[in-house]
């Protein structure tokens, strides 16, 4: 059976402790832990911790590539993605997520598939890049990424696939999903509801099932495949008002993930 983890983005902005509280009541697996100015989630005494408190593994580290984040381990790209590694490592967490990196990120962006694949053989880890999607200013494309949002195209062994990054490309998921192959490791669960040409301009992160993206026919897909990456819930509640709204939402996509990841087997 697929492991379905839940990302501590979900609980945006409660305190860390929270995302295994409510990931353990909902029913989740284990964590993915995006790294944070919340010094929590840097630290690996602090997550181990918590891991055996709520009896909830870690299955993955998020690396600090958020510009909120820009000064979190300094300002090197580099640093970021090499400590992200150390603490995937110490916490016992198989894969560490990446987005690619901005052009302006001199360097970095210019040697990152070499560093990603150095880092790779060197740790163990899958270090699993993430799809993104075009950036428009005033109306007009800009190249934000290098080498780029298209994930299919790059040349690296593992692949996160966000669903809701597919959506606002316009790149069809399960089209990626299949194109990957075997370089597909780990899966962002969420949805969208369009594309940029769409006129959507958020990054939606909705409930599966509340999109527009094949994501049932993905997972079904994985399942057949036996698929052995992780599926991390990240999806928005911050529109929750309380405790008990938030839980319902990531129990729905929990229920979601299990119904669709459950293996069928031809008679």
């Amino acid at each position: 059976m697929i492991r379905i983890g839940m990302s501590s983005t979900c609980v945006y902005p409660l305190p860390l402790e929270d995302s295994f509280r409510l990931a353990k009541l909902a029913g989740y697996d284990g964590l993915e832990v995006m790294v944070t100015r919340d010094e929590a989630t840097q630290d690996a005494a602090v997550l181990a911790a918590l891991s055996e408190r709520y009896s909830l593994p870690i299955f993955s580290i998020h690396a600090p590539v958020l510009l909120l984040t820009h000064f979190v381990w300094g300002r090197d790209p580099r640093v970021k993605l090499e400590k992200s590694a150390v603490l995937a490592a110490e916490v016992g967490a198989s894969t560490v997520v990446v987005h690619p990196p901005f052009r302006w990120q001199a360097g970095y962006a210019e040697d990152f598939l070499d560093i990603v694949r150095e880092l790779t053989t060197s740790t163990g880890l899958e270090i699993a890049v993430e799809n993104m999607f075009p950036w428009k200013i005033g109306g007009r494309g800009v190249k934000a990424y290098s080498p780029g949002w298209d994930t299919t195209r790059m040349d690296c062994e593992a692949v996160t696939l966000d669903f809701s990054h597919c959506a606002l490309s316009g790149h069809d998921s399960l089209a990626m999903a299949t194109a990957l192959g075997d370089r597909l490791r780990h899966v962002h669960l969420c949805d969208g509801s369009g594309s940029q040409g769409d006129g959507r301009v958020f990054d939606e992160h909705l409930l599966p099932g509340r999109g527009s993206e094949p994501v049932a026919e993905v997972l079904q897909l994985l399942a057949a495949r036996d698929w052995t990456g992780a599926v991390v819930a990240e999806v928005n509640t911050r529109t929750a008002r309380n405790e008990l709204t938030r839980l319902a939402l990531l129990t729905e996509t929990l229920a979601f993930a299990r119904e669709h990841t459950h293996p069928v087997r031809e008679p």
